[in-house]
């Protein structure tokens, strides 16, 4: 392999390993005349859309003990439980609002002992997020006339809310209007919300269902990695949006002032709502039918908040009207959100999963590890299998690379000869080169392609075993019972011999390398003694650490992602001997790997 070839290896790999460090460093209805007219503000609570002129209910003076008679509101509002087998929880009557929910099947940690998921939590607790629903007011109506945040709801029909038995709501303004409110859930995270109005009384009205997402302040377990999307991500007629909370923040809402800073109209298709690392809870107004999508930030209050506004219905004497929307409450489980979409037309729900710049091939990957985890039943063995298919995928590829770099091995007495007699004419020498590569059918760039190809598999299968849920707390045997956490094993545990983890050592952390990474290292350096050292001083001494290097930034990566770049490495290694001594250029392992432990006579010395 020539100079040029090596220098362009070089820099493959130097720019992977500037990116890998990048990893480290950086971490891993028209209810308005105007669309844009202002919405009201009820007391303390997410702001109700609304056609009426904003108003507040309080002053900046007496914000506080709003909050808190909001807070004692909700407490002691009854409620109505919620049971099933991956949901528990309940619906408050205030507001009719789903904002008691948690997870059955996750726990905070691995500990079977830690507390379930809470996902959805009412006003008062701290990080309140929930959903809500109800009416704008149209023309002839005023905000007390129709239901919202603080209406008291009565229970019409259902005690409990399960997947056999919705439940019924049911609010009388006293002045001809009855609202009824429908929930109900299936055996996993979806929610159907059906609200109707009857018209008892005399003459047309006008008025919109909405429905609400509000969040209080951002996330505690909110990652900031720069690979990950956390905050607002919505779905309008196949146009994704995603923006993370501090750009939320642009998207300021002035309960005096303002209006929504972020509206769009959706004609068919849509939904909107939160997007967490491993949760997500998304409003999803009926297929097919328009909705205006919002979204708005409240400074004053620290409220996120997302809005789905249905059209504007006129509702004659003695009509009744309803409107169908859903609610995704839950995790954000591939298979699932791949059923409603695929199965129950949630166009795009898909996409509420980070695929990253190379979907294309991250959704396939992702399809095939699953596929394996089904067939295999556990996740390790799955990243090992996948990542013997993708080998076995681009092994055309690979064999006429490590081809062509036995060839080249070959060809190198000749290389030598020419370098000899041209001299320190480069360009002469480069004539040459060129003229053997072209007689002997070599492509001296061709040893390259595997890294090339390399690069977006990597940042791919990451992006599968960072993002998706199902490596969450997923064990592989022994000491590795989380495949998305690092490897736990310390020479400090004796590699996971003694029960405990790796203590907290500061900037000291770095030298406490698990199992894993450590044979990460080894399978590198091994890989490197296919071929002898550089003899470029500056390319020999960055070969030479860059297996160490790798292996200290590899090992705070999730163990799953290690998992696969040895058995990458492993494979790789086998491919490439056999190749080439197929090709008849036989591989001196154990003569190179003494030979870097030789030290280097002193140039006096040399001969």
């Amino acid at each position: 392999m020539d100079d040029q070839n090596k220098n362009l290896i070089l820099a493959t790999a130097l720019s992977f390993g500037v990116i890998l460090i990048w990893f480290v460093l950086f971490p891993p209805p028209e209810a308005t005349q105007d669309p844009n007219a202002p919405l009201a503000v009820e007391s303390t609570d997410a702001v109700t859309p609304s056609t009426a002129p904003a108003t507040a209910t309080t002053d900046a003076a007496n914000s506080g003990a709003a909050t808190s008679v909001e807070a004692t509101a909700v407490a002691n509002a009854p409620r109505v439980d919620i049971d099933t087998a991956r949901l528990s929880g309940s619906v408050s009557l205030l507001g009719g609002r789903l904002d008691d929910l948690k997870l059955n099947d996750y726990r905070e940690t691995q500990d079977p002992e830690s507390p379930i998921v809470t996902f959805l939590s009412p006003n008062g607790e701290p990080n309140a997020y929930y959903a809500l629903y109800g009416w704008a007011p149209g023309a002839g109506l005023s905000l007390d006339q129709v239901p919202g945040s603080n209406t008291l709801w009565a229970i019409e029909s259902g005690d409990t809310l399960t997947v056999e038995t919705p439940i019924t709501l049911k609010w009388d303004n006293g002045a001809g209007l009855i609202f009824r409110r429908t929930i109900s859930v299936d055996k996993d995270y979806m929610f159907s919300v059906e609200q109707t109005v009857e018209n008892t009384g005399a003459g047309t009205v006008a008025l919109a269902p909405y429905g609400v997402l509000a969040r209080y302040g951002e996330p505690d377990d909110l990652k900031n990695f720069f690979i990950l999307h956390e905050g607002l991500i919505s779905m309008a007629d196949g146009e994704l949006t995603e923006t993370d909370y501090d750009g939320m923040t642009d998207y300021t809402f002035d309960q005096r002032e303002g209006a929504p800073a972020e509206v769009s109209q959706v004609e068919a298709n849509g939904w909107i709502g939160f997007t967490d690392h491993y949760w997500m809870a998304t409003l999803i107004p009926e297929q097919g039918k328009p909705f205006k999508s919002v979204a708005k930030y409240d400074a004053s209050r620290d409220i996120y908040q997302t809005e789905a506004v249905m059209p504007t219905i006129q509702l004659a004497e003695g009509e009744t009207a309803s409107a169908n929307s859903r609610l995704y409450a839950g995790s954000k489980d591939w298979g699932k959100i791949r059923a409603y979409q695929n199965d129950e037309g949630v166009e795009g729900l898909l996409e509420s999963i980070d695929w990253g710049w190379f979907s294309f091939l991250t959704k396939p990957i992702m399809w095939l590890l699953m596929w394996l985890y089904g067939v295999i039943g556990n996740m390790g063995w799955a990243i090992i299998a996948l990542t013997v298919v993708l080998k076995i995928i681009v092994f055309p590829l690979a064999y006429k690379s490590y081809a062509s770099m036995a060839k080249m091995k070959e060809l190198q007495p000749q290389m030598e000869k020419l370098k000899e007699n041209a001299g320190d004419d480069r360009q002469k020498m480069q004539q040459a080169m060129m003229e053997l590569y072209k007689k002997e059918k070599v492509n001296p760039a061709a040893g390259c392609l595997p890294i090339l190809i390399q690069i977006p598999i990597f940042f791919s299968l990451y992006k599968v075993i960072f993002v998706t849920k199902e490596l969450r707390h997923a064990p592989w045997f022994g000491w590795i019972t989380d495949l998305s956490a690092p490897d736990p094993s310390s020479i400090f545990n004796l590699f996971g011999m003694l029960p405990f983890g790796v203590p907290e050592l500061g900037f000291f952390e770095i030298f406490s390398l698990g199992i894993l990474p450590i044979l990460l290292g080894i399978s590198m350096w091994l890989q490197q003694k296919l071929n002898p050292a550089p003899t470029d001083p500056t390319q020999k001494m960055i070969f030479a650490w860059m297996p160490w290097v790798f292996m200290f930034m590899l090992g705070s990566f999730a163990s799953g992602l290690v998992v696969y770049w040895i058995t990458n490495n492993v494979i790789t290694f086998t491919q490439q001997y056999g190749i080439m001594r197929i090709h008849g250029y036989k591989p001196d392992v154990f003569g190179n790997i003494t030979s870097s432990f030789k030290k280097k006579p002193p140039e006096g010395d040399a001969k």
